[in-house]
């Protein structure tokens, strides 16, 4: 199955939008836990027990793990092997070289990790991103115009074919012959967000920043859906992660899950 479909299938079977990003913290996560042999993945078990109701998707940013040398890969494989294989599980590790190195990224990240997706840099151009292309069913978002206010130094510029952002659209829709391609596009750019749509009716949409990065919830959800409502996964990471850094932590995950689920239903009944 291409990815694409399978994606659009999960998001209709769960009816909800939301990607739970894991960008777990050592010195962030309850203390009771710290004490365990693997804390790292005993704290990520807990949040996704208690989102999993709400998530179609969980991103998790690989960097959070490498930052802990060999104990924190081990908590990212055993994250992945942990995930079901009913949500969409992605491997934010934004790669990006050339020739060998973009294929063993690939091979890295699939078929090591077991990530359904990952995220890729696309600016090496194309004979660096088709080794993440090759199977259908696993999928490639590319970035295209990230949330951080950094963004505008270089993806905002002009160039003969439009901004740089417009430019990558044009160019991924080039690469999506095998349905597994998508873009990520920061929800802090809802007027830019509903220009890529357009864009690329066709092709997923990663749209991080809807959480403590501050983007706006409904404006995102209106520009960056497709026609059926579905076609984007909205990522919040701090603002589930971190609800409490107390014993009810489980908990409040859990009900910033849910509003959040329930907040992007509801912007979508609206667009």
């Amino acid at each position: 199955m291409r990815f694409a479909d399978r994606l659009d299938r999960v998001l209709e079977e769960k009816e909800s939008l939301l990607c739970v990003g894991l960008d777990t913290v050592l010195e962030k996560i309850p203390a009771s836990l710290r004490g365990e042999p693997d804390p790292l993945f005993a704290f990520n078990r807990a949040i996704i027990d208690a989102t999993l109701p709400y998530a179609a998707a969980y991103k998790v940013n690989t960097a959070f793990y490498e930052a802990y040398g060999l104990a924190g890969w081990r908590a990212l494989e055993e994250t992945f092997r942990y995930l079901p294989a009913d949500v969409i599980r992605i491997a934010d590790a934004k790669r990006g070289d050339i020739g060998n190195t973009a294929m063993m990224y690939a091979r890295g990240l699939f078929a090591g990790l077991g990530a359904d997706a990952v995220t890729v840099n696309p600016l090496l151009g194309g004979d660096s991103v088709m080794p993440f292309l090759e199977e259908e069913s696993l999928g490639v978002f590319f970035l295209c115009l990230t949330s951080n206010p950094g963004s505008r130094d270089f993806q905002h510029i002009q160039t003969g074919e439009g901004r740089l952002y417009e430019v990558i659209a044009h160019r991924v829709r080039s690469w999506n012959e095998k349905g597994n391609c998508g873009l990520v596009v920061g929800a802090t750019h809802p007027e830019q967000l509903g220009a890529i749509r357009t864009l690329a009716p066709e092709l997923p949409l990663l749209i991080p920043g809807i959480g403590a990065q501050g983007g706006e919830l409904e404006a995102s959800v209106r520009a960056g859906t497709d026609k059926a409502g579905r076609g984007a996964l909205y990522n919040s990471s701090r603002a589930i992660l971190y609800a409490s850094a107390g014993e009810d932590f489980r908990e409040a995950a859990a009900s910033a899950a849910r509003e959040t689920r329930d907040g992007l239903q509801r912007a979508g009944k609206r667009s």
